[in-house]
């Protein structure tokens, strides 16, 4: 018998919490009920097989911002309707085209703001058929609405506990994305481990600010309908829209990297009284910068955090860092440790376990991890060989089994043989309190190799110079990791879809023409 399909999560919740409201999309004011809910998914699902020809085994793509139809096609298509493949917002034309192309999408579903582009490239892909949310004049072959009102509410057959439920591609800074193929069972398992990690519960109302491609949105898109509670949504994270939502649904759970909310410290209409109402708040995707997080616990004493380690081959959740973790001063700089029925280890090279306190590469053992690169068996054996998924981070893991990350890999910085890792640089420089952002990489040096030197955003109207910043550091780091220089830049470092920093896109400029060891 299984129990790993999304049939075994959703239907029983749209029956049980029927009259309950499931989803406000703040863009359109519109609240929907379980019921509501259930009965549209399943019209959509029997809709993309008998009006767009879609099996189950076929994959159709979604760009769009966060809402209520994106919801409803991740839900169809973990029915068994079709193999979801939600599209990066900022990824360009040409990565757009590989992905259409390489996933061999048969349907797109698009916003009206991105049909343009997915018009301009339609005739290098396999895309058959667009699908436009909502209205606007832009080009599509048939309107979302009418293909909803098209189907019949007939619960489709369950997949199997294997069968693909979802490609996701990576967000390409480091080359074009690569497609991560994840089961019905690994999805399944990571809401399991959501469930049993950080608590959502029927009175919860949770907030999707966090894209909904991105594979941080898990707790939001799976979690929120099986405990009973309400998602809220809104379409892009902006400050003013986020706090409105805050205070209007009384939302008490979500996600955010720090990038928000170190931008939300720094926007005018920010007040604590306007977060008052969070209680649970899980934080990830990047080190948290120390001066944020201490004024996270200063301002909302109230929020239970939760920091998240992961990424989109574990189908989200890796390790915790629990509420009652972040009391303890010691476990502060770690990503906790690692959740139910997975397996972190430290290892060199090749491939040696190492013991505790000695950095090297975070592997891990999973159910949940992907099945696959998409058609990429070359690539697929290189990160699971020897029977371990090869994360690329780089790290060690205390007595207690906590997980402190230290860099990528690819983002180490050898200087005179020593290795540097930037995260350790960044949090040093990030202390200075004129510091809004800061990345720190390595450029070339005729002598050391390579030299460390970062990157950093001042707080509006706050000074400092590149002197007092390298001196800050001293005696926070070792010397041989002290930036040996510093530039200043006015706009906002690049973010990935993911809001992470793209330190390759930094590191460009500097090794225009030269070989960098790791790239």
């Amino acid at each position: 018998m299984k129990e790993l399909v999304w049939h075994r999560q959703l239907l029983p919740s749209c029956e049980r919490f029927a009259t309950r409201p499931f989803l406000t999309d703040t863009a359109t004011g519109a609240t929907t009920t379980y019921s509501e809910h259930g009965s549209r998914v399943l019209r959509l699902a029997n809709a993309l097989r008998t009006e767009l020809g879609l099996r189950r085994e076929d994959r159709f793509a979604v760009l769009s911002l966060n809402s209520a139809c994106f919801e409803e096609l991740y839900h169809a298509g973990l029915l068994g309707a079709g193999v979801v493949n939600p599209l990066n917002l900022r990824f360009a034309p040409r990565e757009l085209t590989h992905v259409l192309s390489d996933s061999a999408s048969r349907v797109v579903f698009v916003d009206p703001a991105f049909a343009p582009v997915i018009d301009q490239i339609r005739a290098a892909t396999a895309v058959e058929k667009v699908v436009l949310l909502g209205a606007g004049d832009a080009p599509h072959d048939l309107l979302y609405e009418d293909l909803v009102a098209a189907g019949e509410e007939v619960v489709p057959a369950e997949p199997e506990e294997d069968d693909p439920a979802m490609l996701q591609y990576t967000g390409g800074t480091t080359g074009l994305p690569k497609g991560v193929l994840l089961t019905q069972r690994s999805m399944m398992l990571t809401l399991y481990h959501i469930m049993m990690t950080v608590p959502q519960i029927q009175d919860d109302v949770f907030l999707a600010q966090v894209p909904m491609f991105h594979a941080a949105s898990m707790g939001a898109i799976l979690g929120t309908p099986v405990s009973g509670g309400r998602l809220v949504t809104v379409p892009f994270f902006d400050v003013p829209s986020v706090l409105n939502a805050i205070e209007a649904e009384g939302c008490t759970n979500s996600v955010m990297v720090p990038t928000m909310i170190a931008m939300m410290f720094a926007h005018p209409e920010y007040t604590p009284e306007r977060f008052q109402s969070m209680l649970r708040l899980t934080y990830g995707a990047s080190p948290m910068p120390r001066p944020v997080l201490d004024r996270l616990r200063a301002e909302q004493p109230q929020v239970a955090l939760f920091q998240g380690y992961g990424m989109t081959e574990s189908a989200a959740l890796l390790t915790c860092l629990k509420p009652e973790d972040h009391l303890r001063e010691d476990k502060l700089a770690s990503a906790g440790r690692a959740v139910a029925g997975t397996v972190l280890t430290i290892q060199d090279e090749q491939g040696t376990v190492l013991p505790a306190g000695s950095i090297g590469e975070v592997c891990a053992r999973g159910g949940q991890y992907m099945r696959e690169y998409w058609r990429r068996p070359e690539e697929t054996a290189e990160v699971f060989r020897g029977g371990w998924y090869h994360s690329g981070d780089a790290g060690y893991l205390d007595e207690e089994g906590f997980l402190y990350l230290v860099d990528r890999t690819k983002d180490m910085i050898v200087t005179g043989g020593e290795n540097v890792y930037s995260t350790e640089v960044e949090q040093a420089v990030a202390a200075h309190p004129a510091v809004a952002q800061v990345a720190v990489i390595g450029v070339p040096d005729d002598v050391w190799g390579e030299a460390v030197h970062a990157i950093v955003v001042l707080h509006p109207g706050a000074q400092a110079t590149e002197q007092e910043l390298i001196e800050h550091t001293h005696g926070l780091i070792a010397g041989y990791k002290v930036p040996k220089a510093v530039t200043f830049r006015e706009e906002p470092l690049p973010l990935s879809g993911a809001m992470k920093v793209l330190k390759r896109e930094l590191r460009a400029p500097y090794w225009s023409g030269r070989e960098r060891a790791v790239n």
